[in-house]
């Protein structure tokens, strides 16, 4: 023990390498943010890929405001960003519609902010029928609006 304190001076590379290994191991293995309209644009990808198409009947079509949520923290070193008191609401836009498969009826909504273009929404009345895209291994995960597809007649 009395040698190792003599030596210090050599083994003080080796504890800085370790810092720095340690360092890069947490950057590299921490929990990535997940940005939630990423995960949406993906699942509607992947439904609008393989999905089967189905007749269904929209609805509703709901105009929704909501007060924006405040960011939870990030971590250790992350920084949260400050929400302004004055911010203005989040204003969404939600398609509700109904499909059967195999005699289950199915009611959700999609988000559609964002695609009120694409969705064509002069096209959508409320009771009018349209075409849903499913996922036959999941019939309760469906779309009515993708990025290149709209199922509204």
């Amino acid at each position: 023990m009395k040698q190792l304190l003599e030596n210090w001076q050599h083994y003080l590379p080796l504890a800085g390498v370790g810092v720095a290994v340690l360092i890069a191991a947490y950057f590299i293995l921490r929990k990535r943010e997940i940005d939630p309209n990423e995960i949406e644009r993906e699942r509607r990808l992947y439904l609008n890929r393989i999905g089967r198409i189905v007749e269904g009947q929209v609805l509703e079509i709901e105009d929704k405001i909501a007060a924006p949520k405040p960011e939870p923290p990030r971590g250790i070193f992350g920084r949260r960003k400050n929400v302004p008191n004055g911010s203005p609401n989040v204003a969404t836009m939600l398609l509700h519609y109904t499909y059967s498969i195999s005699g289950v009826t199915y009611e959700t909504a999609q988000d559609i902010t964002g695609m009120e273009q694409r969705a064509a929404l002069n096209r959508a009345v409320v009771g009018k029928a349209a075409s849903v895209k499913y996922d036959p291994s999941n019939p309760s995960n469906s779309i009515l609006v993708a990025e290149d597809w709209s199922g509204l007649h």
